[in-house]
């Protein structure tokens, strides 16, 4: 019944004019938090209408520590100990919010409390219902949101959709919201290896069946590796870590004249979600995904300093490999 235009991010118009007009953005994580208060910038107003809230930190845009640091070291030795310590801090967060998730909570809630007017009411909109870090963070760069929200140019709606009218959206607590735009920032749909197929002698694999050996290759799957990123990092860590690692098992099987590197299925029959997260893209795709196992070599850990150790220090043979040295399926056994 909406009369406006409904807009999602993955495809958004070029020639689309927000100026001046009520904008309602769905959804609450980072792709609705970093649309609204850019839109708010130009746009009558922005409402951001979540089911439920996701947990927000306020971090400024520009590391202050990094650009202290550049002024006064050379450019190489500043980014490498920057590199160290973004590291460091977040695999600091996401160890604090898993054993502590109390004291997280309070830490995140103290903060964003703060970038917000007084007496907002933070309960209803920004006090998820999960502990930190079972979904993703959302950051929010200079605070932004939080200052859209406190000059009036945005504002929190977290309330439940019944239905859309001409001219907006009728709310489940009989609330309506005026709109002239819609954008639908309610996620994305996940797809193993970019919805490619793989076969091995002609038969098809079945991706989400099989187990994924050190987040990179695929059990029973010879000569193919992917890249997983991190959840609760950089995504770049863990890809530069894979392609260091997928060179070394190359060299490796030059050294001994393979043709052929497959892991062999691992003995645990205990399977467990790649993933470790409860996002809802995340839970509607998870039986779209290869496997977890339940011991390495077969554990996706999302740990950077335990991937360094496995992908980058670790021998590149292990029991879990299978090296073909001819076409004719003679294997080396990994001693």
């Amino acid at each position: 019944d909406f009369a406006g235009e409904i807009v999602h991010p993955q495809k958004w118009p070029e020639d689309l004019d927000y100026a001046g007009k009520h904008v309602v953005v769905i959804g609450s994580g980072a792709t609705a938090v970093t649309l609204v208060p850019a839109l708010a910038k130009t746009a009558g107003h922005v409402t951001m209408l979540q089911r439920s809230p996701s947990y927000m930190a306020n971090l400024p845009a520009i590391d202050p520590i990094a650009a202290q640091l550049r002024k006064r070291l050379p450019s190489g030795v500043s980014s490498e100990i920057v590199r160290v310590k973004n590291i460091a801090y977040t695999m600091f967060t996401y160890w604090l919010a898993r054993s502590k998730p109390a004291k997280m909570t309070s830490l995140l809630r103290t903060d964003v409390e703060a970038a917000l007017p007084a007496g907002y009411d933070f309960d209803t909109h920004f006090s998820p219902h999960y502990n930190p870090w079972d979904q993703r963070l959302c950051l929010v760069p200079d605070g932004d949101l939080f200052a859209a929200i406190s000059n009036g140019s945005a504002s929190m709606v977290t309330d439940q959709i019944e239905h859309f009218t001409p001219d907006g959206i009728a709310l489940a607590s009989g609330d309506r919201l005026h709109a002239d735009i819609i954008i639908t920032a309610t996620g994305l749909r996940l797809q193993a290896l970019g919805g490619m197929q793989l076969r091995v002698d002609g038969e098809l694999v079945d991706i989400p069946s099989t187990v994924a050996y050190k987040g990179v290759m695929l059990a029973g799957v010879p000569n193919f590796a992917l890249t997983i990123g991190y959840v609760n990092a950089s995504w770049t860590l863990r890809s530069d870590l894979v392609a260091r690692y997928v060179c070394r098992l190359l060299d490796f099987m030059r050294q001994i004249g393979a043709v052929a590197c497959t892991p062999a299925p691992p003995t645990s029959s205990v399977r467990a979600p790649l993933l470790d997260l409860t996002s809802g893209y995340v839970t509607r795709g998870k039986d779209l995904m290869p496997k977890s196992g339940d011991e390495d070599p077969w554990q996706l850990h999302h740990n950077y300093l335990r991937d360094l150790r496995l992908l980058r220090h670790a021998p590149v043979a292990d029991r879990a490999l299978r090296f073909t040295k001819t076409s004719v399926g003679a294997t080396w056994a990994a001693r």
